[in-house]
C-alpha cells in the first residue's frame, strides 16, 4: 500500500486506501526466504507478481497525456501482458488474473488438487502468449518509438519501485518463466501425494496437462530461436545461389574451419551446419563495394550421404585435429588448431548425420 500511495496514479491510491480499510491486521509481514519452487508461498508469489498488474491497467498518470494503440484489443498481435489492455486472442482480464484471485484461496486452504485443476482451464493462454511474444515485443518497440504519449507513460511506469529497475519489455518472458514454476510445483505435489489421497487423481492430471503445455511452449520458443538464426545466416549470405537456400532448415552450428586440399595450403572457409546439410561459404573481399562482410556459397553437402571420421585429434592435445567427411562424389578434410572447437564440430556433425539416417 505504501508503494501504491506514492504512485502517480489516483486510481491506485484509491484502491490502496480501500484495501487498507478492510485489512485490520495492518501491513503484511516480511516475506520468508524463497522456497524450492522459486517463490516463498502462494501469497509470496502473488506479492511478487501482482503489484505489476495495476501498471498495465492504469490510465496515463499525467493530466492531458493520451495514447491509443494502433492494434485492436484481442487481435493476437499485441503484447500479451497478463492483466493488461493488450491480451492474446480469447483472453479476458479475469482469465489472466485467475492465479492471484482464484487459485490463491485454494492453495492457502490446502485444496491443491482442486485449485490446480481449475488453473488448467487457462493453460491455452500460455501457448498463445508464447506464439505471440516476439510479435508483442516488436509492436511494443514500435509504439514506444512512434507514440510519444505512450513512450512517456511507459517511462513513468518503469520508474515505479515495483519494476525493480527493469524495462517493460523485460517483463514479457515472466509469464513463461512462471509456467515452468507451475510445472515444478504440480509434478512435485503429484509425486509426493499417495494414491489413496482424494487429490491424487486431480494432481496427477494437472501435472500432466501443465507439463504438456510447458513442452509446447518450449517447442514454440525453439522454433522462434531457429527462425532468428536462419534470418541472421541468410543476411550473411549473398549472391543468387543463396536465395532461399536455408529456408525451412534447422540451424545447428557455424564457424571457421580449414579446408585441406590435395595440394597446397589449407584455406579458411566459413561453415554453416543445419540438421540436413552442411554449407561451405567463402568470404567476400573486404573492399567489395556492395557485399563486403558477407559470404558466397561454394557448396551444399547433404548430411544423409555423409560418412564422418576423425583422422587425428582423439587424444585432446594442443595440436588440434582433422575430420574426414566423405560424400558420394567428394571428400572433405576439415582441420582446426583448436581441439575443443573441433570436438564440438564432431559432436554436431554426428548428431546431424544420425538424425537424417534415423
Amino acid at each position: 500500500r505504501g508503494l501504491a500511495s506514492r504512485c502517480a496514479c489516483p486510481r491506485l491510491r484509491t484502491a490502496s486506501r480501500r484495501q487498507g480499510a478492510h485489512s485490520p491486521q495492518g501491513p503484511a509481514p516480511a516475506a520468508p526466504p524463497p522456497g524450492p519452487f522459486g517463490f516463498e508461498s502462494p501469497a509470496g508469489c502473488v506479492r511478487k507478481w501482482q503489484p505489476l498488474s495495476p501498471a498495465w491497467r492504469a490510465r496515463p498518470p499525467v493530466p492531458g497525456a493520451r495514447f491509443k494503440s494502433s492494434v485492436p484489443v484481442g487481435s493476437g498481435n499485441a503484447p500479451a501482458l497478463p492483466g493488461s489492455c493488450w491480451r492474446p486472442s480469447g483472453a479476458t482480464r479475469n482469465s489472466w488474473g485467475w492465479w492471484p484471485r482464484e487459485l490463491l484461496p485454494y492453495l492457502e486452504g490446502g485444496r491443491w488438487g482442486q485449485g490446480l485443476e481449475g488453473f488448467c482451464n487457462h493453460l491455452e493462454l500460455y501457448t498463445q502468449f508464447a506464439a505471440n511474444v516476439e510479435r508483442s515485443r516488436t509492436i511494443l518497440q514500435e509504439q514506444i518509438k512512434k507514440n510519444k504519449h505512450f513512450r512517456r507513460f511507459v517511462r513513468l511506469q518503469e520508474g515505479r519501485p515495483e519494476f525493480g529497475g527493469l524495462q517493460l519489455q523485460d517483463l514479457l518472458p515472466l509469464p513463461l518463466q512462471r509456467l515452468q514454476q507451475y510445472e515444478n510445483l504440480a509434478v512435485a505435489l503429484a509425486e509426493n501425494t499417495g494414491p489413496n489421497s482424494p487429490e491424487h487423481k486431480q494432481l496427477t492430471r494437472a501435472a500432466q496437462l501443465i507439463s504438456e503445455t510447458a513442452q509446447r511452449v518450449h517447442t514454440i520458443g525453439q522454433k522462434q530461436k531457429n527462425e532468428q538464426h536462419l534470418q541472421r545466416v541468410q543476411a550473411l549470405l549473398s549472391g543468387r545461389q543463396a536465395k532461399g537456400l536455408i529456408s525451412g532448415r534447422w540451424f545447428l552450428r557455424q564457424g571457421w574451419l580449414l579446408v585441406v586440399p590435395p595440394r597446397g595450403e589449407p584455406r579458411p572457409r566459413m561453415f554453416f551446419l543445419f540438421s540436413d546439410a552442411l554449407l561451405m561459404a567463402k568470404p567476400r573481399p573486404p573492399l567489395h563495394l556492395l557485399q563486403s562482410g558477407t559470404f558466397a556459397c561454394r557448396a551444399l553437402y547433404p548430411m544423409a550421404e555423409c560418412q564422418l571420421h576423425r583422422v587425428f585429434g582423439h587424444s585432446g592435445g594442443p595440436c588440434g585435429g582433422l575430420l574426414s567427411l566423405s560424400f558420394p562424389h567428394e571428400k572433405l578434410l576439415l582441420m582446426s588448431t583448436d581441439q575443443e572447437e573441433l570436438s564440438h564440430w564432431y559432436h554436431s556433425l554426428t548428431l546431424a548425420i544420425s538424425s537424417q539416417k534415423n
